[in-house]
């Protein structure tokens, strides 16, 4: 086949032994990587470097850390983005990986483009879409799903070439980035066993944990952390989230998962920095939107989280639904405490220059306004039920 191709790039199992199969099984002449650094932490960043060095891959690396908080986790925050419990933080990067990987192969005039991703799972859908958005003309090459390769024996054939796959902590392998770790996606085949201690990368085990608690402050505007235990940087804020509520035992998941093919995996991820932003700024929501905003808004965030997870990203009804949930955002600023202690977090103290929290008008410890004014209303809202019963409905 001759020429380069762009190769979305990690560095790992997948991305590794496809970086040798494009020269030697499709014949190209040369690999393009593009490492895009997500957060996944400065071992994993080192690592790849130094097997592309050793594989001979012309490297592009590309610092996305701040791109990827500002114009995805900040969406996710504002629209409390879970999927079946998951924070959709591979689902995101993936978008920004296959964006950026097509970009360099477009602006260089390279007209392939390949990923490491299976033909069972969920990032073939979201890569390919990545690369047809920013390049339609683009040849995609998936060697895993073409070769019909398993993990088994990916690992067989690395082992031939000479190269062992070390991960920089664990054996499982997966995909970290600053918003989520997924680990070992797709490889828990059995339903009882549990996921090694020695896998995650951030929270701690039970017997780990601090016994002393400790408070937490975060501070919102429009929606957005602004503000995590006096960090203000908006990736450190994250990445040190994910040690501080690591530390205290605070975002595992371990779920069945719809995928988008439509089969059911057991995923385990952890998300500390997720679990506790998505979890306070739904309270601070709740403290400051109307009943009938928050109740459009939850059908709202749960589509988002749909499609997103579904690789539509790019889709315009995301963006549309943003425009949504971006009108509601003014309103969500202030301050939520929280208390960190084993296994968990409580919120222990809420402040809002926008909260309709009113307690001189609801609270029964003071005269707010003359009940009596409630009694015509009691008696309307009653009406239709008095004639339900007469027609035993």
């Amino acid at each position: 086949m001759g020429g380069k191709v762009a190769l979305a790039y990690s560095g790992g199992l997948d991305s590794t032994l496809i970086s040798i199969l494009l020269k030697e099984h499709y014949g190209f002449d040369e690999v393009v990587g593009v490492l895009v650094d997500v957060g996944q932490g400065e071992a994993e960043v080192e690592l790849a470097k130094e097997r592309a060095e050793k594989l001979g891959i012309d490297l592009r690396y590309i610092d996305a850390k701040e791109e990827f908080v500002k114009n995805y986790v900040h969406k996710c925050i504002k629209a409390n983005g879970s999927y079946e419990g998951y924070p959709v933080g591979t689902s995101m990067s993936r978008i920004l990986i296959g964006m950026k990987t097509a970009e360099i192969a477009v602006k260089e005039g390279i007209e392939a483009v390949a990923h490491g991703a299976t033909g069972k799972g969920n990032d073939q859908f979201r890569l390919e879409v990545a690369f047809k958005y920013v390049g339609p003309g683009l040849k995609v090459i998936a060697p895993v799903r073409e070769l019909n390769l398993t993990r088994t024996q990916e690992e067989e054939m690395l082992k031939k070439y000479g190269i062992e796959i070390k991960k920089p902590k664990g054996k499982i392998g997966g995909d970290v980035n600053l918003w989520s770790h997924s680990i070992g996606s797709g490889q828990f085949s059995d339903l009882k066993t549990q996921c090694p201690a020695e896998e995650y990368y951030w929270v701690k085990p039970p017997e780990e944990v601090p016994d002393e608690p400790r408070e937490l402050t975060i501070k919102f505007e429009k929606g957005i952390p602004v503000e995590v235990d006096g960090i203000t940087d908006p990736v450190k804020m994250i990445t040190e989230l994910n040690y501080i509520a690591g530390e205290y035992g605070i975002g595992k998941i371990d779920i069945l998962e719809d995928g988008i093919i439509g089969f059911k995996s057991r995923e385990i991820y952890e998300a500390p920095a997720a679990t506790v932003l998505l979890a306070t700024h739904a309270d601070l929501e709740h403290l400051t939107l109307t009943k009938e905003q928050l109740r459009l808004k939850s059908q709202i965030d749960h589509l988002w989280a749909d499609i997103v997870y579904h690789g539509m990203w790019l889709h315009p009804l995301r963006k549309d639904l943003d425009a949504f949930i971006d009108s509601t955002q003014k309103w969500v600023n202030g301050k939520i405490t929280i208390k960190l202690q084993k296994g968990g977090f409580e919120i222990i103290e809420r402040e809002s220059p926008d909260a309709l929290f009113a307690p001189e008008i609801r609270s029964l410890k003071s005269a707010g306004f003359d009940q009596k004014d409630s009694t015509g209303a009691v008696k309307i809202f009653t009406l239709p039920f008095q004639l339900y019963s007469k027609k035993g409905r």
